[in-house]
């Protein structure tokens, strides 16, 4: 009986699925990045209504990853994909200077949530090709990230079109199951 249990431990750790949600403001890169990870290229976008769901498998780590929209109207309802989420991620435009606060009062909101209180937090400073962005340092500073206690979290340059540090962001999201 050890033996068929440890065999089907074994079994459905390597592939258990790791819900994984996408968000940030419109126009930020959350439907890019999921077609980077997916297909390894760029995909013309349009703004997402709703969702977009991908697995994306990596050393046989399976990751459920849904993007959701990111347009005001719909923020309200990024509460309904919070159940068994593992992490979340979230897009943010390095070019948007004006917009990062509201970033930071949805991360605020979102981490607050009962169903988000053990998942870990990997932010992306997307568009960092573009001149006169955002460094890292000052999304961090802005989105107050040292301030996190209650969650591992972890900041990543990319650039979304290319694809640029998106690879470090999944890694960083393995070392996280890794450790547990």
């Amino acid at each position: 009986y050890l033996q068929l249990f440890t065999h089907l431990y074994i079994t459905l750790r390597l592939f258990s699925e790791h819900k994984v949600i996408i968000v940030g403001l419109d126009n930020a890169g959350k439907t890019t990045i999921l077609y980077q990870f997916s297909m390894n290229e760029v995909v013309h976008t349009s703004p997402t209504i709703g969702s977009n769901v991908e697995e994306i498998v990596v050393n046989n780590t399976h990751f459920l990853m849904w993007d959701i929209g990111g347009q005001e109207s719909l923020r309200s309802s990024w509460n309904t994909y919070y159940t068994n989420t593992e992490f979340v991620i979230v897009v943010v435009d390095s070019t948007d200077r004006e917009r990062i606060y509201v970033t930071r009062e949805e991360l605020c909101k979102m981490l607050a949530h009962e169903d988000l209180k053990k998942a870990g937090l990997l932010v992306f400073a997307n568009k960092q090709d573009v001149k006169g962005c955002m460094s890292v340092a000052e999304i961090s500073q802005s989105l107050q990230l040292t301030s996190i206690k209650d969650h591992q979290w972890h900041i990543q340059a990319c650039c979304a079109l290319t694809g640029e540090g998106l690879c470090q962001g999944l890694e960083w999201m393995m070392s996280r199951l890794r450790a547990r």
